[in-house]
């Protein structure tokens, strides 16, 4: 058998800006949200039908959103969705410590 080299390249941690996607620090937030919206539905055993009630979506559409089709959300839409499942969402901005452009961190706890 021959041996090819494969190069390996470390995660900057934002598989979108990896990707080279604009807007990657969004997309990886808005990442973090939906994961904690599927987390909060499979700690709460609900089916996709009660979900859709309590977050006043269609059915197909929660099955949409689980399955990582989000582009169509807005952050805010999400937090409102986090909400509606019984979350308190606080949005936090401060001074960036060093001297350079501010970051968008997912810090979802």
């Amino acid at each position: 058998m021959r041996k090819e080299s494969v190069e390996i390249e470390r995660s900057s941690g934002n598989v979108f800006a990896d990707l080279g996607l604009p807007d990657a620090d969004a997309h990886m937030l808005k990442a973090e949200l939906v994961a904690r919206i599927d987390k909060t539905i499979r700690e709460r055993r609900l089916k996709q039908v009660e979900t859709a009630k309590l977050l006043g979506l269609s059915q197909p559409d929660v099955s949409r959103l689980l399955r990582g089709d989000f582009r169509e959300y807005s952050l805010e839409r999400l937090l409102r969705l986090l909400a509606r499942l019984g979350h308190d969402v606080d949005i936090v901005i401060r001074e960036s410590s060093l001297e350079r452009t501010g970051v968008m961190s997912p810090e979802v706890v």
